[in-house]
């Protein structure tokens, strides 16, 4: 028999379990006189045993107490630490009766404890201040000791040594409430079968409470982290409350469990906060939260409502490959100009679960890494914003949708091809020689089919491949037919992106109109005012040359402040507009005054209106030139010269051509006009074609009665 267990060792869960030695007040008193040396700290070691602080063993727990507080509480220099690793606590254990009460004093920390302990507990006054921007602190020793009177003070519990409690087992309630911790916490392992208090408590070293598990209740209300917190793979299997938590360092939530309620609200982290990989089986809420770095949610499933309401993000937010099954809430949540929720491969269901935000301001803030991936996600948010008829969001992200689309269309149309680029270009994008052979070994045997395969070679360090990703693609190389496919595409795309950006910003469109009508009337009052110098001057007067340069320049104000307000790359757009507008007509003007103009009715205007109306119409079907027959030109009349509105002619026809909008129905005479002014009133008329279909495509896209395909699903 004893062969078999020899060769076949008993599993796990049949094993003996721990033997635990029960806690006798000699043994006590033998272990307080002979503490051991753990980690440079004299540490009282209270392993592996069983103490019994029931009520029905009274006289032990009040001994017990006693004793072990009159010796962690004695002065000196090095504080006496606490072991329970393995320890199994029967009744309820007050560990806040084992720590210094003291009194915190406004005016001075109180000179019992020595000048590193005072210094610690003077970081208290610190982070109260800080916490006074988000409002009162509700802690009694915070406000103790921002007010001034002498007599406002707070009582508080100090445990000057470090606690240790791996694998301990609690079977009664564990009380710590209003106590400051001058030494780091190790609690990896341990087991709390009941209610947890540890509410306004001070923890000014790290707090490590790795695979630990609650079974109760956990209140954590108003505590301080001063160092960093751990608590993964932690299991609350009950409601677990941090609400007015601040948390001065980094804290670790990762693949820990929250059964029930998880409440956050009103807690402050000045670090990283990860909460990769957790499931939140119950409400989560962060109303009124305030992230000051990176929060991490990759990964992690909600699996009812998470509230994010009245928070604050002054960095980005990850929700990469996280699943939202219910409700997330958003609103009134406050974004600094950095921060954004990226949603990359989030796992989202519009069916089933919701996301709310405030409408303008959510889709802004929802990010993905790459088309490639995310579409499904995109498709989802998209219907989930139009079940809430917030229309703006959904532009929004159609934008960001696009923009994505450009991106690859120029990694298509200049990025490197992995599997087809010289091995010259290759070291040139950064990779070694080992690396450039490992990788045309790769691709002679098989194609790469994602930019992530470079990593499975060995050679491919993480770094180079983070250097070289974003001017890399792997796709098949582009034929001359399909690479002019592509260019058009990218061409137009980037109009639509610049110009309208792609039809969710109408006052951007409008914008652009005002300029182009403001150019266009001012090149058609130059031709047709300034012709020659000699022997007779055809010049405008003075008056009507300020008027003209004067409305130029408040029209091209007002566009260019509508496109700086709407436009998110101002700069790009009125580039994209110059290079549309500038080139061809200035080139036509030039020619025009090179050649000179020498033709009949010199002293009479290019330009007639319809003398038989005057009224504003919308001219659609209207062209630049009136046609050539006599009706007509006993109709149209050239327009007057020696009015002092005359100025305003010159804008109304460029308004015409542009718009098809106008008081009165001005063209071109057909007889004596140089070609080269025709030319130009046929470019600005072309020009109108595509601003008057951007215009309405744009109109359709954002306001909801104009497009009644933007609610189906």
């Amino acid at each position: 028999m004893s062969l078999l267990i020899l060769f076949f060792p008993l599993p796990l869960q049949a094993q003996p379990q721990l033997e635990r030695i029960p806690l006798t007040l000699e043994l006590l008193q033998e272990r307080l006189h002979n503490p051991i040396l753990r980690e440079g700290n004299l540490t009282v070691d209270l392993r592996q045993m069983t103490i019994d602080l029931r009520s029905e063993n009274a006289s032990f727990s009040d001994e017990f107490y006693q004793i072990l507080r009159k010796e962690l509480q004695k002065a000196g220099t090095k504080s006496l630490g606490l072991d329970l690793s393995n320890s199994l606590i029967q009744g309820d254990f007050i560990g806040s009766d084992l720590g210094v009460r003291t009194t915190i004093y406004s005016q001075a920390i109180s000179p019992t404890f020595s000048p590193t302990e005072q210094e610690q507990i003077e970081g208290l006054r610190s982070v109260c201040l800080e916490s006074l921007g988000m409002g009162l602190p509700s802690s009694k020793d915070c406000r103790s000791l921002l007010r001034s009177q002498a007599n406002l003070s707070s009582d508080i519990s100090v445990f000057r040594g470090t606690l240790t409690m791996q694998q301990t087992r609690f079977n009664g309630a564990v009380q710590f409430a209003n106590t400051f911790f001058l030494q780091p916490i190790d609690a990896q392992g341990a087991i709390f079968n009941q209610d947890v208090n540890l509410a306004e408590t001070r923890f000014s070293r790290a707090v490590n409470f790795n695979t630990t598990t609650f079974r109760r209740e956990v209140q954590l209300g108003s505590s301080i982290f001063f160092e960093k917190a751990d608590f993964k793979q932690a299991q609350f299997q009950e409601a677990a409350y941090f609400q007015d938590c601040i948390f001065e360092d980094s804290t670790n939530f990762t693949q820990a469990t929250f059964r029930q309620l998880a409440k956050f609200s009103r807690a402050r982290w000045r670090k990283n906060a990860d909460f990769s990989q957790i499931r939140f089986a119950g409400q989560s809420q962060f109303t009124r939260s305030s992230f000051n770095q990176f929060l991490l949610f990759t990964e992690t499933t909600f699996e009812q409502s998470v509230t994010f309401r009245e928070a604050s993000f002054q960095l980005p937010v990850t929700l990469r490959s996280a699943s939202i099954l219910n409700l997330a809430d958003f609103s009134d949540a406050n974004f600094a100009q950095s921060a954004y929720l990226n949603v990359s491969g989030l796992g989202f269901n519009s069916n089933q679960a919701k996301i709310l935000g405030n409408p303008g301001e959510i889709g802004k803030v929802l990010v993905v890494s790459g088309l490639q991936g995310n579409q499904n996600v995109l498709r989802n948010l998209v219907q989930n914003f139009r079940s809430l008829q917030q229309i703006t969001d959904i532009n929004q992200l159609e934008y960001t949708k696009q923009q994505l689309r450009l991106i690859e269309f120029s990694r298509q149309l200049f990025g490197t091809n992995i599997n087809s680029v010289s091995e010259k270009r290759l070291i040139d994008l950064g990779f070694s020689n080992s690396q450039v052979e490992a990788i045309v070994k790769y691709r002679q045997e098989e194609p790469f089919r994602n930019r992530s395969e470079l990593l499975a070679l060995p050679d491919i360090d993480f770094e180079t491949y983070i250097q070289v990703s974003d001017r890399i693609i792997v796709s098949k190389p582009l034929l001359l037919g399909g690479w002019l496919l592509t260019a058009w595409s990218w061409l137009a795309l980037s109009l639509l992106l610049l110009l309208s950006g792609y039809g969710t910003q109408v006052w951007l469109v409008f914008g652009v109109g005002v300029i182009a009508i403001a150019f266009f009337g001012l090149i058609y009052w130059l031709i047709d005012r300034f012709r020659r110098l000699h022997p007779v001057a055809i010049i405008p007067n003075y008056y009507e040359t300020c008027w003209i340069f004067g409305s130029f320049c408040i029209f091209n104000l007002i566009g260019l402040l509508a496109i700086f307000r709407n436009s998110e790359q101002p700069w790009l757009t009125l580039t994209c507009l110059l290079i549309i507008i500038l080139p061809i007509p200035i080139t036509l003007i030039i020619r025009l005054y090179k050649i000179g103009r020498f033709h009949n009715q010199m002293d009479v205007s290019y330009f007639t209106e319809d003398g038989t109306l005057r009224q504003l119409r919308l001219l659609i079907g209207r062209l630049p030139v009136i046609p050539r027959n006599q009706a007509f030109r006993d109709r149209y009349m050239p327009i007057l010269w020696d009015r002092r509105w005359n100025w305003l002619n010159y804008y109304d026809f460029s308004l015409n051509n542009l718009l098809r909008l106008g008081f009165n129905d001005i063209r071109l005479r057909d007889e004596y006009l140089p070609g080269i002014i025709s030319s130009l009133a046929w470019y600005q008329w072309s020009l109108g074609v595509l601003y008057i279909t951007l215009l309405l495509w744009t109109l359709s896209r954002t306001i909801p009665g104009l497009n009644l395909l933007i609610y189906l699903k």
